[in-house]
C-alpha cells in the first residue's frame, strides 16, 4: 500500500509518500481503506520532534489520527462492523492513517454520518472530541451557561461554537475580522474580533472559557471567569498544568486542560448532532495524500479556517 512515511524528526520534507507493508490487525481492529484524514496541530509537531518524550525514536512512522472510510476486514473480538461499512474515527495513540490502509480500534470509530463526504467525516473526530469532551466531561456545561471560545474559526474552535449551542449555551466567540462571517454563521450569539478588542479586559463574565488555541492562561482570564467558572485549554502547559492542581482543591474558579480521548459513543453522538443539521465541517483546503508535506506547512502558517483535509485515493 502507499502511505506517507518518517524515518527521522524534522521539516515537511521529512514526510515521503512510498510504498510499504499493509498493517496486521489485532483481535480487537478493523482493517479500514482510508478514504480520507487531515491533518491536525499534533501531526506536524510530533513530525517536528516536539513530542519525542512520547513518541519515542522509534521509526519509520506513519502520522495522522482522523479517518474516514470502509472496513475490510475485521478482528475476531469486533461485533459492531462488517466489511463494507463505512466509518469514521481516530486511529488513537499510535497514527497510521496517512495511509491507504489503517487498523483501527472498534472502540476508536463510529458509522459515518450519512450526510458528511469523506474528507468532512474525516475532519471531524480529534477536533469535535476535544470540543465535546472539554465542554461537557470538564466543564459541564449546562443550558443557558455562557460559553466564549477563543480562536473560534480554527479546528477545535469550529466545533466548540457549534457544540456549545446544540448542548444550549451563549456564545460568544474570538476571532480575526475577516472570520467574523463565518463564525457567526456558525451560531455565535457574540463575536469578539481579538484585534479590535481583548476579551480578558472586558466586563462581560462567562462560565465557560474554551482556549481553542492556547493562547490566553488561566490567570489572564481568571477576572472574566465568573465566581465558579472554569477554564479549559487545549495545551497541558506548565502553568496550566499546575493551575489545575492548585484549583481542583479548592472552591471557586477552575483551570483545565483537554487530551481527547477516542470514543465510539462520543462519536455516535457528534453523529447524530451531524445528521440533525446542528454541526458542520468546516474546510479550508483539501490536499491529496501525496502532497502532505504542503499540507503541514499551510497547518504550520496556523493560518488556515477550521480543518485541512487529505483525499486518499483508491
Amino acid at each position: 500500500m502507499k502511505a506517507v512515511v518518517i524515518r527521522e524528526y524534522g521539516s515537511p520534507e521529512v514526510l515521503q509518500y512510498q510504498e510499504v507493508e499493509p498493517p496486521k490487525i489485532k483481535p480487537d481492529q478493523l482493517l479500514v481503506k482510508v478514504r480520507a484524514t487531515c491533518v491536525n496541530p499534533v501531526d506536524w509537531k510530533i513530525r517536528k520532534g516536539m513530542l519525542k518524550l512520547i513518541t519515542g525514536n522509534k521509526f519509520p512512522m506513519i502520522l495522522g489520527f482522523d479517518l474516514s472510510g470502509d472496513v475490510v476486514e475485521v478482528g475476531s473480538q469486533v461485533t459492531r462492523f462488517k466489511p463494507g461499512d463505512a466509518i469514521y474515527g481516530n486511529v488513537g495513540l499510535l497514527g497510521g492513517a496517512y495511509a491507504e490502509l489503517a487498523a483501527v480500534p472498534e472502540k476508536s470509530v463510529a458509522v459515518k454520518p450519512t450526510n458528511m463526504t469523506y474528507e468532512e467525516a474525516a475532519s471531524v473526530p480529534v477536533a469535535a472530541l476535544t470540543a465535546l469532551q472539554a465542554l461537557q466531561d470538564l466543564a459541564h456545561i449546562q443550558v443557558g451557561q455562557t460559553v466564549l471560545v477563543n480562536g473560534a474559526s480554527g479546528g477545535v474552535g469550529t466545533f466548540a461554537v457549534q457544540i456549545a449551542k446544540a448542548l444550549g449555551a451563549e456564545v460568544t466567540a474570538v476571532c480575526s475580522t475577516k472570520n467574523i462571517e463565518l463564525v457567526s454563521s456558525l451560531g455565535a450569539d457574540r463575536v469578539i474580533d481579538y484585534s479590535q478588542q481583548d476579551f480578558t479586559q472586558g466586563t462581560a463574565q462567562y462560565d465557560i472559557i474554551l482556549d481553542a488555541v492556547a493562547k490566553q492562561s488561566f490567570s489572564s482570564c481568571k477576572q472574566v471567569l465568573k465566581p465558579n467558572g472554569i477554564y479549559v485549554n487545549t495545551l497541558p502547559t506548565p502553568e496550566t498544568l499546575m493551575q489545575s492542581v492548585l484549583t481542583a482543591f479548592i472552591p471557586g474558579k477552575k483551570a483545565k486542560f483537554i487530551l481527547e480521548t477516542p470514543r465510539s459513543q462520543d462519536l455516535l453522538y457528534l453523529k447524530e448532532l451531524i445528521e440533525a443539521g446542528k454541526i458542520r465541517s468546516v474546510i479550508d483546503r483539501t490536499f491529496p495524500l501525496q502532497e502532505l508535506a504542503a499540507a503541514h506547512a499551510y497547518s504550520e502558517s496556523e493560518r488556515a479556517v477550521g480543518k485541512i483535509a487529505i483525499a486518499v485515493a483508491g
